[in-house]
């Protein structure tokens, strides 16, 4: 893959998937743009960054992108787990605020850069809850539907624009953001076992797919949703 000459934006691209995406782009020439709440130390120097914490509005998006913009990944999620008679209004509004609105801001502001590029790719992040049937995962598997849903629409609206819109559904993957999960050797066992691979997803399993989507080999590939989860969607190995 050989992204030189093209422009790239990450949102949530300072830790786990988007940062391991932000380095790969790189070494296949991007030209990176991020935004998150915070920068990282382990960028490259000419990583241009915008700080914003996405849940708020942001006019800002629009003058911070270059006039053509060739892929759009939002990379930013929530892990809210809890019984569903424990889960209030704010945590439900919450996912659905981050997950989805955020991403709906960004594009709206996005989209005159994303159309200039005559040939764009935007990559949202779901889970595999969002269709496989997980305890206490009723508020984020929500939001991430939701998301689905979205980019099923936006992938049939801007098709005639040149815009691709795919989904990645992770299972469980070692970032921070996973960090409660998997902050023992026995919690990291147990996820293991529960994926068919015997495996929890490691950041470069995803931004390697993601690289993919926004690349120009996968030009004829848009509204899907694709699963990259140890084969826990869609395998029962016991």
């Amino acid at each position: 893959m050989n992204f030189e000459g093209k422009n790239v934006l990450v949102v949530g691209g300072s830790s786990g998937i988007g940062l391991s995406l932000v380095k790969l782009l790189h070494q296949n020439k991007a030209k990176i743009y991020v935004i998150s709440r915070s920068a990282s130390e382990e960028w490259p120097t000419d990583v241009q960054f915008l700080q914003s914490d996405i849940t708020e509005n942001n006019t800002e998006i629009e003058q911070f992108l270059p006039a053509q913009l060739h892929g759009l990944v939002y990379s930013v999620g929530s892990i809210t787990l809890k019984p569903f008679n424990r889960l209030t209004d704010e945590d439900f509004l919450n996912d659905y605020k981050l997950n989805v609105l955020g991403a709906a801001r960004v594009i709206k502001q996005a989209l005159k850069s994303l159309k200039s590029a005559a040939g764009s790719s935007i990559v949202f992040l779901s889970s595999v809850a969002a269709k496989t049937g997980m305890p206490y995962h009723a508020s984020i598997a929500a939001a991430k539907g939701a998301v689905e849903g979205m980019a099923l629409t936006l992938a049939a609206e801007l098709a005639f624009q040149q815009i691709r819109v795919n989904v990645i559904a992770p299972s469980l993957t070692n970032t921070p953001l996973a960090q409660n999960l998997l902050s023992t050797p026995e919690k990291q066992e147990v996820s293991a076992k529960r994926h068919p691979l015997g495996r929890i997803g490691q950041p470069e399993d995803i931004s390697q797919m993601i690289a993919f989507l926004l690349s120009n080999e996968s030009s004829w590939i848009t509204g899907q949703i694709i699963g990259i989860d140890g084969g826990m969607g869609n395998l029962k190995t016991s």
